[in-house]
């Protein structure tokens, strides 16, 4: 090789090599950057769903989404992890789990699904923790009560708030095919039930923090986080209960590396609004559907969030939800968008359902493999008019 084409080479080299993160050997480049203008979502600049309406109302600027929490789930108590075993192999396999999530994930983007829910401690894998997992069908009138009977440990944070590598691949994997997809994920970070996995409020404090510098170093511009999931229910540490969460949000916002910080919010059971001091502070508002069974409810408790002290023009996205009567001139999905609400699809498996039910029980079929789910996906193409 000459002195010229070797140096030509190594310039080369050093460039690349200066181009990639080195602490994950991937480009700090993405495909996909999400942004808020006003009550709208923009994708790389360009509203969501450009241009398009839908009946009568604007889907442009939306990011329509479900809930699949599970996608990273693993079990690390030997005495409960037999329960989520495959129907198959009858063994559990959390790189099987994330590779057949990764697998889905092109499907659910065709059919017009722009957005999902994924967390660093999961969520129930059996829909409603307590009652669930002794076979029971849950008291649904007052979710409370149904938590927080939770012997399964899942948790990509240990007890002093470092995160756990097995889980950060997993989740990496997640996020990559998202940002290549055009997908935007609501990351949560923490779940009642296994927030007491953390020791105290320090080791809270080191985990929020480990777990934004880790997205913010990998360069992922198409995150949003989601504090924690429902924080207005049983969390064991002050921090994580409303009247402290906003610390939290204002702890991941002051975090940004070369001027560039996440969005975040937090959300409440369903039902609830959020208080001012959580508006105040947040990029934009979770709000859940569960138990909310009159449509017109859910319509009224998006314009009371509208109302609360401390809004601005803001979205507010909807992602959960166990609610469907997708084929019904009215359900809480129509009643979201009616209001220019993002809305999300929240499905676990029912007692006496098969293993193609459910996105958040364990394990889990990814695949649009149910009634329920194709129902959900159908309605969502033609709202989106993104018909595979």
């Amino acid at each position: 090789m000459s002195y010229l084409l070797r140096s030509l080479f190594v310039a080369l080299l050093v460039v690349t090599v200066a181009w990639a993160d080195s602490s994950s050997n991937t480009l700090t480049t993405r495909k996909t950057q999400v942004s808020i203008v006003g009550e709208a979502f923009h994708l790389n600049g360009e509203p969501t769903y450009k241009g398009r309406t839908w009946n009568g109302h604007k889907i442009e600027g939306l990011l329509l989404n479900s809930r699949m929490v599970q996608g990273i789930f693993d079990d690390l108590n030997p005495e409960t992890v037999a329960q989520f075993a495959y129907p198959d192999t009858k063994k559990w396999d959390p790189e099987r789990n994330t590779r057949e999530f990764v697998t889905a994930m092109p499907q659910w983007r065709k059919q017009g699904l722009l957005a999902f829910t994924l967390n660093l401690q999961g969520g129930s894998p059996y829909g409603y923790s307590k009652y669930a997992f002794e076979g029971k069908k849950p008291p649904v009138k007052d979710p409370a009560q149904l938590l927080n009977r939770q012997p399964w440990h899942n948790s990509a944070f240990t007890e002093s708030g470092e995160l756990r590598t097995d889980y950060l691949k997993r989740l990496q994997k997640i996020l990559d095919a998202a940002d290549e997809l055009g997908m935007v994920v609501f990351l949560g970070y923490f779940y009642f039930g296994q927030d007491e996995r953390l020791k105290d409020e320090q080791a809270v404090l080191k985990a929020t923090d480990a777990a934004t510098d880790w997205l913010l170093s990998r360069g992922y511009r198409n995150v949003i986080v989601e504090v924690n999931n429902e924080c207005d229910l049983n969390y064991d540490h002050p921090i994580l209960q409303p009247k402290r969460v906003p610390e939290l949000i204002e702890r991941v916002k002051s975090r940004s590396k070369e001027g560039r910080r996440l969005l975040v919010g937090t959300s409440f059971r369903g039902g609830a609004i959020p208080t001012s001091e959580v508006v105040k502070v947040s990029d934009l508002i979770f709000l859940h559907g569960n138990g909310v069974h009159d449509p017109a409810r859910l319509a009224q408790n998006i314009r009371r969030t509208r109302k609360l002290e401390g809004y601005r023009p803001m979205p507010i996205v909807i992602n959960e939800d166990d609610h469907f009567d997708f084929d019904k001139p009215k359900n809480n999905f129509l009643a979201a968008i009616g209001e220019y609400a993002s809305w999300g699809y929240f499905d676990y498996r029912m007692q006496g359902e098969s293993f193609d039910y459910g996105y958040q029980s364990v394990p889990v079929n990814w695949g649009i493999s149910s009634p329920r789910k194709k129902s959900f996906f159908n309605l969502l193409s033609e709202i989106t008019g993104m018909k595979p």
